[in-house]
């Protein structure tokens, strides 16, 4: 592709030499650049272990450095279009991204495996892949009866061909399997006559059985068997088969399982580390390199303390649970909080994405790290002359693969949508960006974020990402951006790929005149407000309405609508509220409401004893947004006694409706109600027509 490198060079600020066989005849090039500075990026990466290997042999580079070369690829990514002398502005900014720092270092989550591997299936079955796996691991077998379609054939003596006695094998019914790599628990019962340790394979049960209840797992089909124990007598010598033996519950622990039964143990979208289900040759491979100590970052981090799961033993939000797929996140509604196992998460982010409050934050990278790469690519984009850029985020396993199928089909002029427009943007995973980062790329001049989900994606994440997307392309409407700026892709291969973005390519969208430039953040609801007053600042929309109405599903803002009737100033809400915006006021019977902290997790709503509250979805564009205002206030009821207020008028009244028949509350006792707390007492103790404990004659 013809490349300007004075422009290229004025656009990322530093002066760049432009190489066409670098990893060839200009090699020293390469070499050079290497010994003198110890940040050196290719943009290559099909000849990747060549420039390594030349930077080994170089003599006296980068002597002392930490950092390792790093390399993008801009030949798929970059220039994959039929207009690839336009393609500059892109480049541009793909290599801009590339110059960040790395993202900061994170905690990790160490896995250690002695490499014992549990094999679950039929023995004919795990025999066979347990003799390929056995000299790197320790191998249990756990025996389940084989399909009829699946039996061996019967030999010339009679006799099912049976398996050699070569490892432990466990049989039962299998009851759970909890844990990771390194760390799996199996439970099941052991049930079955027939002892597998003590059996020796010598396959006179199965002949001497007339019902043929004994298949080649060696285990009796207790439905079929008639009681004739021709089988115990022929195992005298074992005695492996006992009839009267109890059922045990037994538990054992195993670092790797490879689960071959036809309803798998955890059927998980995202299973456990060390978990696998299909005994491919790529599985194989995996699972004998899996001894030893290992290490992941820590995807996440959690402040509970604006958490809106649960307070009281009451749940609001939920949707951090009932998103994770790697079943990685459970309820602690006695502590008000949620539990993250960090060995069970598998990092995709979709609950950072659902979260209201920010209490669960992605942090590898951090949203700060990450909204910094958005920058660079707008930004530079822009520097070069870009025009109307769209983000394609993708993951960095099957996208971006369909990415790169893409660009080197361009080559053979092939797609017909493939623009110099689309800046790719590699993610762990999709569902690890939401509303925050998109409004905020929106803000800085982004028209568009098309993000590309794969097979590998879970259903639930793709109705997350809906969710999210419903609601900032709502507030973009409401203010008055045309187009559709947000666009979920749904493909499997880089066909499907192409005509979505077909669809893209004659969409219009319009933008804040002025991008934005603010630095994200790692806060959501600050990365937010951020963008959201930048939106609203050069909103198209004028005059702008008093308040946008929001999807339920997902909103991250909202009113509260008060009966005033039903409510009788309680402030079980104030208590429950996890943001503080709902407040008491200590001189007078009021609730207070802040808009803009409302996270409408509807903890208020569950707590609230008279069902007096209703969430309101919805962004108010009015000043009212930040400020405190009453929604509901009563007049205070005054002692009868001291005329002191202690309560409102409309909860001492209803007290005094629903006690006024009851025993306890008559003539005196009812009376009592009326005082306050103080006066109560001094009247109990003053009043000479009741009885008292101490008048009580022994």
């Amino acid at each position: 592709m013809p490349l300007d490198a004075k422009a290229l060079s004025q656009a990322l600020d530093e002066d760049l030499t432009l190489h066409t066989t670098l990893c060839r005849r200009q090699a020293p090039s390469f070499q050079k650049a290497i010994k003198a500075s110890d940040d050196v990026t290719v943009a290559c990466t099909q000849e990747q272990r060549l420039f390594a290997a030349l930077a080994d042999e170089t003599e006296g580079a980068r002597a002392g450095v930490t950092a390792p070369i790093k390399f993008i690829n801009i030949r798929e990514t970059g220039g994959w279009s039929r207009d690839a002398s336009q393609a500059m502005p892109k480049i541009a900014a793909l290599l801009a991204a590339a110059k960040l720092p790395e993202p900061e270092p994170v905690p990790t989550v160490t896995y250690k495996s002695q490499g014992r591997l549990l094999i679950i299936g039929a023995l004919q079955q795990t025999q066979p892949l347990a003799d390929m796996l056995s000299d790197t691991l320790s191998v249990t077998l756990f025996s389940i009866a084989p399909r009829a379609d699946s039996m061996p054939a019967i030999g010339s003596n009679g006799f099912k061909i049976g398996l050699e006695r070569k490892y432990p094998v466990l049989a039962g019914d299998l009851k759970a399997l909890d844990g990771w790599l390194g760390a799996f628990k199996l439970s099941w019962q052991k049930n079955n006559p027939i002892d597998l340790d003590l059996c020796t394979r010598c396959n006179a049960c199965v002949s001497a059985c007339p019902e043929l209840a004994i298949s080649l797992d060696f285990q009796i089909d207790l439905a079929r068997c008639k009681s004739h124990r021709a089988c115990v007598r022929s195992c005298e010598t074992a005695g492996a088969i006992d009839f009267e033996r109890e059922p045990q519950e037994m538990e054992d622990a195993f670092d790797i399982v490879l689960d071959l039964s036809e309803q798998p143990l955890i059927d998980w979208h995202a299973a456990p580390q060390g978990y696998f289900r299909d005994a491919s040759a790529a599985t194989l491979m995996k699972m004998r390199d899996l001894v030893g100590e290992f290490e992941k970052p820590k995807f996440f981090t959690y402040k509970q303390k604006i958490c809106a799961h649960s307070r009281n033993e009451t749940v609001g939000c939920n949707a951090c649970v009932e998103i994770c797929s790697a079943h990685a996140i459970t309820s602690e509604k006695s502590r008000q909080q949620i539990k993250v196992n960090p060995n069970l998460c598998v990092g995709c982010g979709a609950c950072t994405t659902v979260c209201p409050t920010g209490a669960l934050t992605y942090a590898y990278p951090k949203a700060s790290e990450q909204g910094a790469k958005i920058k660079a690519l707008l930004s530079t984009y822009a520097v070069a002359g870009g025009k109307a850029p769209a983000l394609l985020l993708h993951s960095q396993g099957q996208g971006a693969q369909l990415v790169e199928q893409l660009g080197r089909a361009a080559q053979l002029k092939k797609p017909k949508a493939c623009r110099t427009t689309s800046i790719p943007l590699a993610l762990w995973h999709t569902a690890s960006m939401g509303v925050d980062l998109w409004l905020s790329a929106i803000a800085m001049g982004a028209h568009q974020i098309a993000v590309l989900t794969t097979a590998e994606v879970a259903p639930d994440y793709l109705n997350g990402l809906r969710q999210q997307m419903a609601v900032a392309q709502t507030l973009l409407h409401g203010l008055g951006y045309t187009g559709t700026h947000l666009k979920l892709i749904e493909v499997n291969d880089a066909a499907a790929l192409d005509d979505q973005l077909q669809q893209l390519k004659s969409q219009q969208q319009t933008v804040p005149t002025k991008p934005a430039r603010f630095a994200m953040p790692s806060e959501k609801r600050s990365t937010l407000d951020l963008a959201l007053d930048h939106l609203i600042t050069n909103a198209p929309q004028t005059p702008l309405p008093e308040s946008i109405a929001l999807p339920k599903a997902g909103a991250p803002f909202g009113n509260l609508q008060i009966n005033k009737d039903a409510c009788t100033l309680c402030l079980s809400c104030v208590s429950a509220c996890p943001s503080s915006a709902l407040q008491d006021n200590p001189e007078r019977p009021q609730l207070k409401f802040i808009e803009k902290n409302c996270v409408q997790c509807g903890l208020c709503v569950q707590t609230c004893p008279e069902n007096a509250i209703t969430l309101e979805p919805r962004l108010l564009l009015t000043k009212e947004r930040t400020q405190s205002r009453v929604i509901n206030e009563q007049p205070p009821y005054a002692c009868v006694r001291c005329s002191k207020p202690f309560g409102t008028l409309k909860a001492i009244e209803g007290m005094l409706t629903k006690l006024s028949g009851h025993a306890m509350f008559q003539g005196e006792a009812l009376n009592r109600l009326k005082m306050c707390g103080d006066c109560r007492v001094i009247d109990l103790y003053s009043n000479n027509n009741e009885a008292k404990i101490q008048d009580v004659p022994r």
